[in-house]
């Protein structure tokens, strides 16, 4: 998560900034204590709001004391009633302890900071040390479907991010577009000079406003874990996929059929969930299989790799 830009006074945000060393360092009370004392200067700075929640939690965790984790649900709803966009992901904290809808967790404001954040060390982080490889499983299962073409006309990136999708298609994309939240990501993706056209802005919106049955393959890889729903972004594919073009997609997978918002602050969807709302989006599934998608703390993240065709 980015630093926030700061309240407007230099105490409250010296103050700030030792709450965030002491939770940083394991310190949940200091922590709490110094977001308390920011908020006595600076009541309606937000970010103050949700790190007192972030140490409360966490002095919950580690005590036991419901009275903490009843201060840390009332830390976080204030955070998110003086921002209702949820720049700092209030409404995924109340969600991971049970005070809120898992469905609309993840809030596009909380991406787009995330994201922005996290761009110019998302490919080095992402390739070097999570051994991240969807993009490249999903070419491959493109590659051996029955009469894949040697390239597509027209192609869609969802949740482009700094372009690792594009890289892996290579020429079998002629032109290119590429949506996404973060500004910053679409920069660097504009480096890499692998997009035609680049897209800020939300997937659903961004997918429903390109052209009807123009796209021969959308893709969006490592995009379901932050949306709970699947179904605006496979209607939007149907939308504009030509006859016979594809979906390639990746998930997030768990043992279950439903659901499921993880300690890691992504969504894991059952196979049963992924199969049914392909099948209600109307498309017809081409391949479906077991991946490991990355490694986390040297742990394989289960998922799937997915694609589906809009019927002739």
């Amino acid at each position: 998560m980015s630093r926030p830009s700061g309240s407007g006074e230099f105490l409250a945000d010296r103050r700030y900034a030792y709450a965030e060393a002491c939770l940083a360092e394991g310190d949940a009370l200091g922590s709490a204590e110094m977001a308390e004392q920011t908020l006595e200067i600076a009541p309606r700075y937000a970010p103050a709001w949700f790190l007192l929640g972030r140490a409360r939690e966490a002095r919950y965790v580690s005590h036991g004391d419901l009275r903490d984790h009843h201060a840390a649900l009332r830390a976080y709803a204030a955070a998110l009633d003086l921002d209702p966009d949820d720049n700092q992901g209030a409404r995924l904290a109340l969600a991971q302890i049970g005070d809120g809808g898992v469905l609309a967790a993840i809030s596009p404001a909380y991406i787009r900071t995330l994201f922005d954040a996290y761009a110019a060390r998302f490919e080095r982080h992402l390739v070097d040390d999570l051994a991240y490889r969807a993009p490249e499983l999903m070419v491959a299962a493109l590659d051996a479907l029955p009469e894949a073409p040697a390239a597509y006309e027209s192609v869609l990136d969802l949740g482009c991010g700094t372009g690792l999708m594009g890289a892996a298609l290579g020429d079998r994309a002629r032109h290119l577009t590429g949506i996404d939240l973060s500004p910053l990501m679409l920069a660097e993706a504009a480096r890499g000079k692998r997009y035609a056209r680049l897209v800020e802005g939300d997937l659903v919106a961004g997918i429903m406003a390109e052209a009807e049955a123009a796209t021969d393959l959308v893709t969006a890889a490592d995009v379901m874990i932050y949306v709970g729903a699947l179904t605006g972004l496979l209607a939007g594919a149907v939308r504009v996929l030509r006859p016979n073009g594809r979906l390639a997609f990746s998930v997030q997978s768990h043992a279950g059929d439903g659901l499921v918002l993880g300690a890691d602050a992504r969504y894991a969807h059952g196979d049963a969930l992924v199969r049914d709302a392909v099948a209600r989006a109307g498309l017809t599934l081409d391949h479906f299989e077991a991946a490991t998608l990355r490694r986390e703390r040297g742990l394989p993240v289960p998922g799937r790799i997915v694609v589906a065709r809009r019927p002739a």
